[in-house]
């Protein structure tokens, strides 16, 4: 598979991009959204970077080869072009794995996945929000989080949830470049910044 089938090209999703990581994922994230929608293909392509991060999640060795210096980008694209087959991605969204290990930013998968999933939020009318807990959250609290944003900031959310063990308890809400730290974690850390200042 090439990088230039069915529209992305190096041109198009994969130019050499200058700057910070999260400015080449926002491009990255932009370009597919505009071949997806083009395609009709936006739910597809969300649905399939979701199945990649349910693998990028559970798999070290996924984690290990995207970030590996070492691994040659036509290797490595091999690699997750196979991986996005097995798990039975869309045609643009295997290509879209491929094209970003091709062009050694495979390691920023995640974070052009996130991008992604704010720009299909935001075509939806919604805002995307990240709610990080310590603990998963059952469907009430998730809801009464996600209410409660609501109203906060008058629109309505979509949510993506995962779990951080460190927080020990409560949530962590972020919202684009936003954050509402709500746990546990960083309210130890202000009285161990309160107590050393005392």
């Amino acid at each position: 598979m090439g990088p230039d089938e069915g529209g992305i090209s190096e041109s198009g999703v994969a130019e050499n991009f200058e700057g910070e990581s999260s400015q080449a994922a926002a491009r990255y994230a932009q370009a597919v959204f505009e071949l997806a929608k083009d395609a009709n293909a936006t739910t597809a392509v969300e649905q399939d970077l979701a199945r990649f991060g349910e693998a990028w999640k559970i798999s070290s060795d996924l984690r290990e080869v995207a970030r590996s210096p070492l691994i040659e980008p036509e290797d490595k694209a091999r690699a997750l072009s196979a991986l996005a087959a097995k798990l039975g991605l869309s045609e643009l969204g295997a290509k879209l794995i491929g094209v970003v290990a091709q062009n050694r930013r495979a390691g920023e998968l995640p974070s052009i996945a996130a991008a992604y999933r704010v720009l299909v939020a935001r075509e939806r009318g919604a805002r995307q929000v990240e709610i990080v807990s310590a603990k998963p959250l059952s469907d009430g609290e998730k809801s009464s989080i996600i209410d409660a944003l609501g109203k906060t900031l008058g629109a309505k959310i979509e949510a993506e949830a995962s779990v951080d063990e460190s927080l020990i308890g409560g949530f962590v809400v972020r919202v684009g470049s936003r954050q509402f730290d709500a746990s546990i974690k960083s309210k130890l850390d202000a009285l161990r910044l309160a107590l050393k200042s005392a």
